[in-house]
């Protein structure tokens, strides 16, 4: 029988950065290499929340599955990579900062969502898409849910909140180094681990 999980008093996702070495290396190679990392942040973001994960299990379509009731999520790019435990469904996204066309803005949100932040949808572009990605995530569902997942307030440069179906999903933002990286904290504060030797970025 699984013992109660006692609810850490912080959200603490962990970022990391991909090696020279590792940056260079080309297909399954460089999977295997960012997902050992990733998991590598998950560890470190265990240790600091006081929770356990001994195995990492996944569905048939590669969802990663709770165990003991610890949920956790995974995300990687070339550069950095990060994890993220916690005793609730959670989702962890990052992507690097740089500039798209009007068909991504076109299909990562709608009118009304862009109507939110203005003019300034290039700069709010990868907000939109690793806050969507975080929340799909964290309900299990892959980007087949996207029409489903909404950005219904900015309020601030770190905080906005979406809904997936009826279900309302606060997401928190970190900026460091040409990347946004993107958690559903639920009711809890986030402490962000960037463990590079560098702290947290400027907002773009």
């Amino acid at each position: 029988m699984s013992s109660m999980i006692e609810t850490p008093a912080l959200l603490y996702p962990v970022i990391l950065p991909v090696s020279r070495t590792d940056r260079h290396l080309k297909g399954r190679d460089k999977v295997q290499a960012l997902s050992r990392l990733a998991r590598s942040a998950l560890t470190l973001s265990c240790r600091r929340s006081g929770l356990r994960l001994n195995t990492l299990p996944k569905d048939e379509r590669g969802v990663p599955l709770p165990v003991d009731g610890i949920h956790w999520s995974l995300t990687h790019k070339s550069n950095v990579v990060g994890g993220v435990a916690a005793p609730f469904p959670v989702g962890l996204d990052l992507e690097t900062l740089r500039p798209v066309s009007d068909a991504l803005l076109a299909k990562v949100a709608d009118a009304d969502e862009w109507r939110l932040v203005g003019d300034d949808r290039q700069r709010h572009f990868f907000r939109f898409w690793t806050a969507k990605e975080a929340v799909l995530k964290a309900v299990g569902r892959g980007m087949a849910g996207l029409s489903r997942c909404r950005v219904t307030a900015v309020v601030d440069d770190t905080r906005m909140m979406l809904a997936y179906d009826d279900t309302p999903w606060p997401v928190n933002h970190f900026w460091f180094d040409g990347h946004v990286a993107a958690i559903t904290p639920h009711r809890l504060d986030v402490s962000w681990a960037l463990i590079d030797g560098s702290g947290p970025g400027p907002t773009p």
